[in-house]
């Protein structure tokens, strides 16, 4: 069980590859301390479910052409991957989306969230962002899925139709600025959602419950690095 407990923590360590020792100097700022966990549901401590749809963005990306740097996952210089505070979040995602106890076992996710039984990200094949695969590749890991890469950034819609028909707590990584294409798409959604996703907001995670042909709209703040807000996006 030991052994299960360390793998398991290495998979948020090995999110940053070769770019490992300047977590560390990011790490000295401090985490926002971990939140009360729930006493939710069995349904959510395993791999069932309600349909949720659980939409996030990907995590930090460089600002500029200067520092700090977007790098891959070998610690190589990319404008298109994350910098090391989002490869900080990238592991960090894994305690908020598949969280244990102690012993290793399944705990309960935070209230208002469930554990992915399926993990959507944009497709960068074609040239296009890295930083959403990259936000959930170490949490795919840790869950034992597979990434489902069918849409890229300009299929929302195709998306939103895959998610439709999706059934048990799924997850979304993607581009702020595209969040709203795929929500338009999913049908009716009450409250309304903001009508854009703010460019410095990295730290929150838009849940979607279904309610007959629609969804019932909330948000989760992460709370996961140091300067995580715990406000919902107005």
């Amino acid at each position: 069980m030991t052994s299960r407990i360390q793998r398991r923590t290495m998979l948020g360590l090995l999110a940053a590859g070769a770019a490992a020792p300047a977590l560390g100097a990011c790490a000295k700022g401090g985490h926002a301390s971990d939140p009360t966990v729930s006493t939710a549901s069995t349904a959510q401590v395993g791999s069932g479910g309600p349909d949720m749809l659980m939409i996030i963005r990907h995590a930090e990306k460089p600002t500029g052409s200067g520092a700090p740097y977007g790098v891959t996952d070998a610690g190589e210089k990319d404008d298109k991957s994350l910098t090391i505070q989002g490869w900080s979040r990238a592991g960090a995602l894994i305690g908020l989306f598949d969280p244990r106890d102690g012993d290793g076992h399944p705990a309960p996710p935070r209230p208002g969230l469930a554990r992915p039984t399926r993990i959507f990200a944009a497709d960068p094949s074609s040239g296009g962002s890295k930083r959403p695969k990259e936000t959930v590749t170490p949490l795919a890991a840790a869950l034992g899925t597979s990434l489902d890469l069918r849409f890229a950034k300009g299929q929302e819609a195709a998306l939103a139709a895959a998610l439709r028909s999706a059934s048990g707590p799924t997850l979304v990584a993607w581009e702020h600025q595209s969040v709203a294409a795929i929500i338009a798409h999913l049908g009716p959604v009450t409250p309304k959602p903001p009508a854009s996703w703010p460019g410095s907001r990295f730290d929150v995670v838009y849940v979607f419950n279904r309610h007959g042909d629609g969804w019932n709209f909330s948000q989760v703040p992460q709370l996961l690095l140091a300067g995580d807000s715990p406000h919902p996006i107005a």
